[in-house]
């Protein structure tokens, strides 16, 4: 499928079923549609953009707003946070005013969500579905197929653009029509209801909240971090260290030059980011570190087992690698441990006091 130079209509897509199907129920009537992928260090896949155009038959494009939401998040949302650090509804106005934004560079003449009245607590509602209208500014160009039946008509089913009577009248959190129409189109794979933004998850917003109050101001490539691989704290020392082959590619990727990069020398095993928030790491930390580090290497602790001879770990920091020598240790002098939920409350709290 080729990409063209202009469509018809920009389609917020994040790869979840409802997107999707928004997308198609539009293309259903003949109009071209381009789906606009906004990535932030919460959320986004863009390495899927492919197989969404070969399985779903949609093409789309990578939307980059990770320093503008980040502004958001520390700033405030003007809406509020949910259950957890997740701010929908700001979320929501993001995306759509920078999608209305790009409309005239495509030539579109409107835009498509795939919000159904009901379907979210917090950000899909009928009352909140208007104020992100009314705020983004898009209140004549914005269409919601899944649900537009239950909303009053758009001036693009007015005009006689997009029939109205092709749209649907979906409401409420069940899935069933979802499932059904994904099935009419024969997809073979049902992508989860979400973009999955690990905001709204419990233990990615300790992770962030555990950031920021040791950072004022985390850069994007702070949460990009803060959400990658395991996570361990020990006092203003923060450590992330990978569970796998991808993990440890992500992590290596945001190291950067002021970072302790830590790596087994000998032995198969986690690569490991230590980010100073305060200074440098003395010595006695970068040891633990790697002691905790080298546990979770199998053999490396097998052979320690075996033969007491401690288990070397390649430490680089701005150009330069050294290597210490530790025995592996999932207890150590720091007690570095995971962020809990639990401090997630106490921050909103907190903040909202003042």
């Amino acid at each position: 499928m080729a990409e063209r130079n202009s469509y018809d209509a920009l389609a917020l897509l994040s790869g979840g079923l409802d997107s999707i199907l928004a997308v198609r129920t539009v293309m259903d009537q003949g109009l071209t549609v381009l789906g606009l992928h906004f990535v932030t260090p919460f959320f986004g896949k863009p390495h899927l953009i492919p197989f969404w155009r070969d399985h779903y038959g949609i093409e789309a494009v990578e939307v980059d707003i990770r320093q503008e939401y980040v502004d958001m998040v520390l700033d405030g949302p003007s809406q509020g946070f949910g259950k957890w650090l997740n701010p929908c509804v700001d979320c929501k106005i993001i995306m759509l005013e920078h999608a209305h934004a790009l409309m005239a560079g495509y030539g579109a003449k409107f835009l498509i969500s795939g919000e159904v009245v009901g379907q979210r607590p917090m950000s899909q509602r009928e009352d909140a579905l208007n104020l992100i209208t009314k705020r983004a500014e898009v209140r004549d160009v914005l269409l919601r197929p899944l649900c537009a039946q239950n909303l009053p008509p758009t001036p693009m089913e007015e005009s006689g653009l997009v029939d109205r009577e092709r749209l649907h009248d979906w409401h409420g959190r069940g899935r069933k029509p979802q499932y059904a129409l994904a099935e009419h189109y024969g997809f073979t794979e049902i992508p989860t209801p979400a973009g999955g933004c690990c905001l709204t998850e419990a233990q990615g917003a300790a992770r962030f909240v555990k950031l920021l109050s040791h950072r004022d101001r985390p850069a994007p490539n702070d949460f990009t971090l803060a959400r990658t691989g395991r996570q361990v704290w020990a006092g203003g020392h923060w450590l992330a260290f990978g569970r796998t082959a991808e993990d440890n590619d992500a992590l290596a990727a945001c190291a950067e030059a002021g970072d302790y990069v830590f790596k087994l020398a000998d032995f198969p095993g986690p690569l490991a980011v230590g980010r100073p928030l305060s200074g440098d790491w003395d010595p006695e930390v970068v040891r633990d570190a790697a002691a905790l580090i080298s546990s979770y290497s199998g053999k490396a602790r097998k052979r320690f087992e075996s033969t007491g001879e401690p288990v070397r770990v390649s430490v680089s920091r701005q150009g330069k690698t050294g290597t210490v020598a530790v025995a592996p240790a999932r207890e150590t002098a720091f007690e570095w441990a995971e962020p809990q939920p639990g401090i997630v409350r106490e921050w909103k709290k907190e903040r909202a006091q003042g």
